[in-house]
């Protein structure tokens, strides 16, 4: 039975339209990469012009969502955001005079990723987290330079290495990147899973968010306060629907990086064959209180890049194992995703291994393409090895 028609927009949206589609409901989805594999699960999708070089601009979002709502075979139950839109509280604004934000308000979002207001609460509810400033530090060496409201890691660089405009500075700490999913509503906060991150290093953008595996197990004492932040943080800020955690866990101490207010990147991880978390978070942005089922087994997912050299997607079908699959005839320059590639397993270590195998025989099948080999002869295909894997780094 159809839950009807449901509106996307976010820099990617193929993990949301899947869920979406599992959930029973018709997807309407736009995006900034229109992948071949979006297309598919979306009733209709569209590529909305620039967004992946330059982010959503007003117009170009607000064009694409109407012509989607025109497209719908019933009036669209609202619109879910993901990723792209943390740092534009004013479009989220615009879009909420037009259509039903499921998921949490432009002033909500704001508080979240608006860096001395986030340290500011996190010092009064006795929560760690690292040193955090918006003037470049004396000595920059052991600070982080990121910018306000950026994700994925690739905003992130070394503050040595980067400084101005809208950019906040961290201490650096050594650590490993942990993420809690949750789900909330009315102020009150159902733990989905922990997974464990990684980031994937390379050319210009050395933190970029690598992939992640769970559910992990972490201390008992860790995992407690890890729980406690959210459930703080979820009460405090009247966050609505799905929302993640990214925590540093250095020795027994879990320091809080940041908040998601939105689906992220391990909804993929731990959503099962019904698109519960997704039914989870339309109810809870909607006031109800979600029952919330997750997927059975263990999952990773790995980002491969073109840190090889740029590549052309051909005709040849990607495998059924990886997913964000860019359409034929897709120029990928260097540096840039090219998919996503998932493994699951008994444990994290089986996941982990199923998914640098996979990494390793995609980027084979793809450079070893004649048109990919000529263009980058004598390049080693990246991966994350096991080192990569669990880099014990601030990367978020």
């Amino acid at each position: 039975m159809s839950s009807g028609s449901v509106l996307i927009a976010a820099l990617a949206g193929r993990g949301l339209a899947a869920s979406a589609r599992r959930a029973g409901y018709e997807p309407l989805v736009a995006d900034a990469f229109g992948d071949s594999d979006t297309a598919e699960y979306a009733a209709h999708a569209l590529c909305v012009k620039d967004a992946a070089r330059i982010g959503f601009r007003t117009k170009q979002t607000l064009s694409a969502l109407s012509e989607l709502s025109q497209r719908a075979t019933s009036p669209p139950v609202g619109l879910v955001l993901g990723s792209g839109f943390e740092d534009r509280p004013k479009l989220i604004e615009v879009l909420a005079r037009r259509y039903r934000i499921l998921g949490n308000d432009a002033a909500t979002i704001a508080r979240c990723k608006d860096p001395l207001t986030l340290a500011a609460l996190l010092d009064r509810l006795s929560i760690k987290h690292p040193e955090t400033q918006l003037r470049v530090p004396d000595n920059p060496a052991g600070w982080l330079s990121k910018r306000v409201g950026g994700s994925g890691g690739t905003h992130v660089a070394s503050a040595e290495a980067e400084q101005g405009a809208r950019r906040y500075y961290q201490r650096y700490l050594d650590g490993t990147p942990h993420s809690v999913l949750a789900v909330a509503s009315a102020g009150r906060v159902q733990m989905i899973g922990i997974s464990l991150q990684w980031s994937v290093g390379s050319g210009p953008r050395p933190y970029r968010y690598g992939g992640a595996v769970g559910p992990v197990e972490v201390a008992a004492d860790v995992a407690a306060s890890m729980r406690s932040a959210a459930e703080k943080l979820c009460a405090e800020l009247r966050l609505a629907g799905l929302v993640s955690f990214d925590f540093l866990i250095a020795g027994e101490t879990a320091y809080l990086l940041e908040i998601n207010p939105r689906p992220g990147a391990t909804l993929d991880m731990f959503d099962d064959e019904r698109g519960s978390l997704f039914r989870a978070h339309v109810a809870a942005a909607m006031g109800e209180t979600p029952q919330v089922s997750v997927a059975p087994d263990v999952r990773a997912a790995a980002i491969l890049y073109a840190d090889q050299g740029p590549l052309d997607i051909g005709p040849e079908p990607l495998p059924d194992w990886t997913a964000d699959r860019p359409a034929p005839g897709t120029h990928i320059p260097r540096y840039r995703p090219i998919a996503t590639v998932y493994g699951a397993g008994e444990s994290p270590d089986a996941a982990l291994g199923s998914c640098r195998q996979r990494l390793d025989e995609l980027g084979q099948m793809l450079y070893g393409q004649p048109r990919n080999r000529e263009r980058n002869d004598n390049a080693e295909i990246q991966r994350p090895g096991p080192k990569r894997l669990f880099a014990r780094s601030q990367a978020r």
